[in-house]
């Protein structure tokens, strides 16, 4: 990436900011109570269920809510349940429903409700369909009453239930729940702090969530995804700015409040704005950038040539071109599941370091036929120069390369397809990546889901990771699995690192995390 002096990234800032003053609201028309955030995409998808797109997920923590979260220390703790046990043997699991809680339709929230959501949930999300079938019924024995009965023990149930990672785990009316997991829900209707206002939706422009008076936040103070939800605020703007450095200056000039990823190479004059805050948390807060490999179309139907993928990616070279600063990387992670993170392992990492002599001797030997490699980019995102990056080392060893930058609405649906695509680049939050039950292509590994990797073994290995009773099992089985999906090769790491978000420095209580919250936050 060519750098850009001090003093013209201060002179663009202002041109920028001056030019984008006609694209956003001026404060003073903004409400009192109101926050307007950009956040790092559009909000297209309003069905958390539906895909695990981080945006959504971001929507749907708003909107929606679960019936049990995590917290910042990786525990599991109820958010919609009141009260819950289990029998003995572990068998038989009773959740009961918290008081109060109510639908943005005015309707109260039942156990049948949330019966008919977790059995909608759990047809597209691969931890779903692995509880459910270890689950002989599940059923709503009174209106605040779900009961589990399983077939045999499922020590993580909860953290099933919990998870931060999508397709989140949503609650949902059960009318909405009734539609066909492979169709999105009509209308985005949750009983979480915020509503969604239809009626104020633009898209490509912005989205408008008020708060929900209705809602009744949990006593206990928040805590990552746990805890109260105390809503501030009477309004919340989703702008539309694909653009980030005209949502950084519009940062620095209070037109807007929140930015949730800002673009590296104006970190150092974001870091001297007074009026502005960066937040840069480590360990699971961090990123994951990935190459997802499409397994079911050439050439990486052919295994020899997906090993090939390992020795070119260089992840040092990768961060400096996308300009991270050295402060905000994870120096030569081998590990899946993060590294700083409680299973980081180099388990299965060998010699897949990067070395172009030989991949180019490897490829050679791999039966690839010159089959172009068709490379699905997001147009003008940080995995887009991961991908140039690759894209050179590819050529040089003899790939041919097809790139075909888009927006992201339009990857997520060229990515549903099995043909046409090779690969894309992707980066995620740690919470998604950081065991083999969250990383997205490891735990669908064999499911129906983009990429559509698959070695029968390690399905296998994450049943036994769900029954393992003690940490150290689990670690044990996550190095593993590790093991085998750097033979497999479902996706190539490109590097760990953070991103920090931006706010506006009189913004009181915005809770720390890469997660964007506005519920507690304040002015």
């Amino acid at each position: 990436m060519r750098s850009i002096g001090l003093g013209r990234r201060t002179a663009l800032a202002g041109s920028v900011a001056m030019a984008s003053a006609s694209l956003i609201r001026p404060r003073e028309a903004r409400a009192a109570k109101g926050l307007t955030v950009v956040l790092e995409s559009e909000v297209t998808i309003l069905d958390p269920h539906a895909t695990t797109a981080a945006i959504t997920r971001t929507f749907g923590t708003h909107v929606f809510d679960t019936l049990f979260a995590m917290n910042d220390k990786g525990e599991i703790k109820p958010q919609m349940v009141e009260s819950y046990d289990s029998s003995p043997d572990k068998l038989t699991w009773t959740f009961v429903l918290r008081d109060g809680l109510k639908w943005h339709d005015g309707n109260p929230v039942t156990a049948e409700d949330c019966v008919a959501s977790l059995k909608r949930w759990s047809v597209r999300d691969p931890l779903g369909k692995m509880l459910m079938a270890d689950t002989a019924s599940l059923e709503a024995t009174n209106p605040k009453t779900i009961k589990f009965v399983l077939r045999q023990p499922f020590p993580l149930i909860l953290e099933v239930l919990g998870k931060p990672n999508a397709p989140l785990p949503v609650m949902m009316p059960a009318r909405l729940a009734a539609t066909p997991a492979d169709q999105r829900i009509p209308e985005p209707i949750g009983s979480g702090p915020f509503r969604f206002l239809k009626n104020q939706w633009r898209p490509g422009d912005s989205m408008v969530l008020e708060r929900n008076a209705a809602y009744v936040p949990r006593k206990e103070a928040p805590d990552f995804l746990t805890g109260g939800k105390n809503v501030k605020i009477d309004q919340l703007t989703l702008r539309v700015m694909p653009d980030p450095s005209t949502g950084a200056n519009a940062l620095i000039a209070g037109e807007i409040d929140y930015m949730q990823y800002l673009p590296f190479d104006m970190l150092p004059v974001l870091e001297k704005e007074k009026s502005v805050k960066l937040l840069g948390l480590g360990g699971i807060h961090q990123f994951q950038g990935n190459f997802r490999l499409n397994h079911a179309f050439p050439p990486f139907d052919n295994p020899a040539v997906r090993k090939v993928m390992w020795k070119l990616v260089d992840p040092s070279a990768t961060l400096m071109a996308i300009g991270v600063p050295e402060k905000y990387q994870t120096q030569n992670c081998a590990s899946f599941w993060m590294c700083g993170a409680p299973f980081s392992t180099d388990a299965g990492a060998g010699g897949n370091k990067f070395d172009l002599a030989a991949a180019r001797a490897e490829l050679k030997a791999s039966g690839y036929k010159g089959e172009p490699v068709i490379i699905l980019e997001v147009a003008g995102s940080i995995s887009q120069t991961a991908s140039q990056v690759l894209v050179q080392n590819m050529k040089d060893i003899g790939f041919t390369v097809e790139q075909q930058p888009r927006d992201w609405p339009t990857v997520l649906a060229r990515r549903a397809k099995k043909d046409g695509w090779s690969m894309f680049p992707v980066y995620s939050n740690g919470t998604d990546m950081y065991s083999p039950l969250t990383h997205f292509y490891i735990a669908a590994t064999c499911n129906d889901f983009p990429g559509w990797s698959c070695d029968n073994r390690i399905p296998d290995l994450l049943k036994a990771y769900t029954r393992a009773s003690t940490l150290e099992e689990r670690r044990k089985i996550a190095a593993d699995i590790q093991v085998l999906a750097y033979d497999l090769v479902p996706a190539v790491m490109w590097g760990q690192f953070t991103r920090p978000a931006g706010y506006r420095s009189d913004l009181k209580n915005l809770i720390q995390s890469s997660y964007p919250m506005f519920w507690e936050v304040d002015r």
